[in-house]
């Protein structure tokens, strides 16, 4: 499998480093991102750690843009805070994502090397939730 890159939204990894930054407190917060919509505007959130599983901030990205009318997203950065960087989605954020976002592009990498990568290359010969239900008749 050959991955194809795309440029960087450096001004999408600015806003989840300034939220993780500014936003990020105590261990109940530790991780922020931010998604580009596409009409262009930012949506950031923040994780909600919580021991029983709580959402990654990722997750509540998606209700966060929701519920500004954002529902389409064109690309995603989670960045930790204390200046852990860009962070990859966990796993079942790469299929929360996809299920919800089929070409959603992901930024990922370390500082001097991110990437932006579609989300289907994060998981490939992934589960599609859409293909395997049974139809309504």
């Amino acid at each position: 499998m050959t991955t194809q890159t795309h440029p960087v939204d450096h001004e999408l990894v600015q806003a989840a480093a300034h939220v993780a930054r500014t936003r990020c407190r105590g261990d109940n917060h530790t991780m922020a991102a931010a998604a580009r919509a596409r009409d262009g505007r930012i949506i950031t959130a923040v994780n909600a750690y919580h021991f029983t599983g709580g959402p990654c901030a990722e997750l509540v990205l998606i209700g966060a843009a929701a519920a500004q009318g954002a529902y389409e997203l064109k690309t995603i950065v989670a960045v930790g805070a204390r200046d852990r960087g860009v962070v990859p989605p966990c796993g079942r954020c790469r299929q929360v994502l996809l299920d919800y976002f089929p070409d959603l592009e992901v930024i990922v990498g370390e500082e001097a090397r991110t990437r932006t990568v579609r989300i289907t290359d994060l998981l490939p010969e992934s589960y599609v939730w859409a293909d395997h239900q049974l139809d309504a008749e």
